[in-house]
């Protein structure tokens, strides 16, 4: 999506796909010592069948590996509550460039000799060492999911319930659908979502008891009535919900069926997430390319989707302009230019405008300093 793993010309490319092992989960430390190429999935899989959760959890949680997750700091739903990636990680075993093996982190949960190399490597898309092994924390499962679902008559009034929903409570879940991303996943899907609706609000409680989750709902549904909730609805039905989730995850593959699509990820203060919402309609009047929004709400982490046509080179020259645009937007608004899916290739022009020429210089030297001959993924990130 960001195209942290694209091959350039000339390059060796070193997959750990096969690397899928869960080596041992240690009930004690409440950790899982994995390889890279494990599918986060399956290590939610195995934490359960030992009565404990693996809590990040991308939308592609079915595919996507740990080792993937850890080379963009990948989130998920859930992270406004229970953090990203990074939050997880406890050690790392790393090959560096030139063939030596560390070991970043330390058996402890506490561990502050030395420098945060682990915190360091984490995010760092492939170009400071592979790694080749991770202890993952685990924790003991939340309480059963309570789930609410509003319909808001604009985008703003979206962004406004999101700000007021987090100054009352912190939800295990708060995520956004716009009315183009809920269209193209009940076009596919058939799930008879409410076309009509300009955005939608899917919020989670996962307290310990029915009458706590009842509490914190209560609250999120007087903050969306505040901000002109159209529609209202909640279940206390796990199975439910899921349903409700089922059609915030399937929001890209269903964008890509309507064609070419090119994914952005930025993230602002949850305080100028209504700013963000409301500009990205003009944007796209502006270049004439269809961008749906939808994202992690409450983390201020959205991901505005570029949908233009095969094949179409002016499409696509639009549709990079447009791209730029909400960029230099999420900057403005005093965020970043990616959330949780790196930087990659399409970003690397921008990274000083958000960086700084004294913070970029700072990130080139620890890069030359593991990385003298810049073998390690060449061209992305910096």
């Amino acid at each position: 999506m960001s195209g942290g793993a694209n091959a350039i010309d000339g390059c060796v490319l070193l997959s750990l796909e096969m690397m899928t092992a869960i080596e041992n989960i240690d009930l004690v430390e409440r950790t899982a010592t994995v390889q890279p190429g494990v599918v986060n999935a399956r290590l939610k899989e195995a934490a359960a069948e030992v009565g404990l959760w693996y809590p990040p959890d991308p939308a592609s949680y079915e595919m996507c590996t740990i080792g993937g997750n850890i080379a963009t700091n990948a989130g998920g739903l859930c992270c406004v509550k229970y953090g990203v990636t990074r939050d997880w990680v406890q050690s790392l075993e790393v090959v560096l460039a030139d063939g030596r093996l560390i070991t970043a982190g330390a058996g402890s949960r506490k561990d502050v000799v030395g420098y945060d190399v682990r915190g360091l490597l984490v995010g760092s898309e492939g170009t400071l060492g592979v790694v080749t092994r991770a202890v993952m924390r685990l924790r003991e499962p939340p309480g059963q999911a309570s789930t609410l679902v509003a319909f808001l008559p604009d985008l703003a009034a979206a962004g406004a319930g999101v700000a007021s929903i987090c100054m009352s409570t912190t939800p295990a879940l708060l995520e956004i659908m716009d009315q183009t991303s809920i269209v193209a996943v009940d076009d596919w899907t058939k799930m008879a979502l409410d076309r009509d609706a300009v955005a939608m609000l899917l919020v989670q409680s996962d307290a310990e008891t029915l009458q706590l989750r009842r509490q914190e709902l209560n609250r999120i549904e007087e903050a969306c009535g505040a901000a002109g909730a159209t529609y209202l609805a909640t279940t206390h039905d796990p199975e439910e919900g899921e349903l409700f989730l089922a059609a915030r995850r399937l929001v890209y593959p269903s964008l890509e069926r309507a064609g070419a699509t090119l994914l952005d990820d930025v993230a602002v203060p949850r305080a100028r997430l209504a700013e963000l919402l409301e500009r990205v309609p003009s944007i796209a009047d502006v270049h004439d390319v269809r961008i749906a929004v939808f994202g992690h709400a409450g983390d201020g982490n959205l991901h505005p989707t570029l949908v233009f046509p095969h094949g179409d080179e002016a499409a696509v020259r639009r549709a990079r302009r447009a791209f730029a645009e909400l960029l230099r937007l999420s900057l403005e608004l005093g965020g970043s230019l990616t959330g949780e899916h790196g930087v990659g290739l399409l970003k690397v022009p921008f990274v000083e405008d958000q960086l700084g020429p004294d913070a970029l210089a700072v990130h080139r030297a620890i890069k030359s300093a593991l990385d003298p001959n810049g073998i390690l993924n060449p061209g992305k990130l910096i």
